[in-house]
């Protein structure tokens, strides 16, 4: 098979959809793999790394679209590359179709497979190709707001950690989940207080057993696990000094579980930093923001909506990615993309889109659409 990765073009997003070390295994399968001029050098790989690993090198997108059937990325397309889309591609990505129907019409017209790396699941029920992202984002939102509360920034001008004889900072995360339990881990280990809400009673046992068996008699009194409903939710986000939004619902719409009016009641300088950003947000305030503009504040609180919070590390954030969708790569290169989707229901979960069809659900519903089964539509293609 003919595959390709172009350089991403969101901004500030340097990781890239296929590392050297990918490449060198898929063309040891027998592919040939096309890379965009320069897609790798955030990661610090110049086109001549690639071309050891056995890569070709395509000067710029339309060569790379011309070239290949295959094509692998991280963030969703620009319109740009949804123009270069036609029904012989299979695009294999992040796309949070849920919060984006500008990029779901576009990407149904194309005619193309469009494979979301969100919604793959796995025998165990978790999404295998989003928990490396999650694992990463969870733990940058904190590293990233605790540099938003200091004072020349707008904050509160505390230290998550306090000192000596002062109180540490109020973390409150919303959600139980890999980027819950993954910015937990690291308010943690800056010392801070933090409480988790979550709607799951079991989830909430998990996550306590979980910290027990990994953390020091210390860390384990820093934290309070609570279930999450509208009047706790809302005592606990006016008393946080910074707020982790982590609420997911696989492949739809994030709920908005941070109003307007409760946003008015929070601290002056508090923060939100609000990762499901990706899927619309949890905050009725949220809009995406970048790495070089990563905040906005309303009613007096630092609102951080970074909507590609792991392309800040783009070297840890590839490689842990490019562990996760390799084997999945390789399956469909292997295949073909239909045999492969229709032998391998967990794939097949992962596809949203597929010959001018909406294949999600949860999509459909979000974007006030119509979708039709995954298999249907795979039974059709050539």
């Amino acid at each position: 098979m003919r595959i390709g990765s172009p350089k991403e073009s969101k901004a500030q997003e340097f990781r890239v959809g296929l590392t050297p070390d990918s490449v060198k295994a898929l063309v040891n399968d027998g592919h040939e793999v096309w890379i965009e001029h320069h897609a790798g050098l955030g990661i610090g790989s110049d086109d001549s790394v690639y071309q050891q690993a056995g890569a070709q090198i395509a000067e710029n997108a339309e060569q790379l679209f011309q070239n290949a059937d295959l094509i692998i990325k991280v963030k969703e397309p620009n319109r740009q590359e949804r123009a270069l889309l036609q029904a012989r591609h299979t695009l294999f990505t992040y796309l949070h179709l849920a919060s984006d129907l500008e990029q779901t019409t576009d990407l149904m017209q194309s005619k193309a497979v469009c494979i979301a790396y969100e919604t793959v699941t796995s025998d165990d029920g978790t999404l295998p190709l989003l928990t490396p992202m999650s694992e990463i984002a969870g733990r940058l939102a904190v590293q990233e707001a605790a540099c938003q509360l200091e004072k020349h920034h707008g904050g509160r001008g505390i230290l998550l950690g306090g000192a000596s004889g002062v109180e540490p900072a109020h973390v409150v995360i919303i959600g139980g989940g890999v980027v819950g339990s993954n910015a937990c881990r690291t308010a943690l280990g800056l010392g801070a207080n933090v409480v988790i809400l979550d709607k799951s009673a079991s989830r909430l046992e998990q996550l306590k057993q979980q910290f027990q068996d990994r953390s020091s008699a210390l860390l384990k009194s820093n934290i309070d696990y609570l279930l999450s409903t509208p009047e706790t939710l809302e005592q606990q986000v006016i008393a946080a000094d910074l707020v982790v939004g982590a609420v997911l619902i696989p492949g739809a719409a994030a709920p908005k579980v941070i109003s307007s009016a409760l946003v008015k009641k929070m601290k002056p300088g508090a923060v939100i930093a609000d990762v499901a950003i990706d899927q619309g947000g949890c905050c009725e305030n949220s809009r995406p923001t970048t790495h070089k503009d990563p905040t906005f504040i309303v009613d007096g609180v630092i609102h951080y909506c970074v909507a590609n919070i792991p392309g800040a590390v783009p070297k840890t954030s590839s490689e842990a990615l490019n562990n996760a969708t390799l084997p999945s790569i390789r399956e469909i290169a292997r295949k073909g993309v239909k045999t492969a989707l229709l032998e391998n229901i967990h794939l097949a979960n992962g596809l949203n889109v597929c010959s001018g069809k909406l294949t999600r659900e949860e999509v459909a519903q979000a974007l006030g659409l119509e979708a039709v089964s995954a298999e249907s539509v795979l039974r059709q293609l050539a």
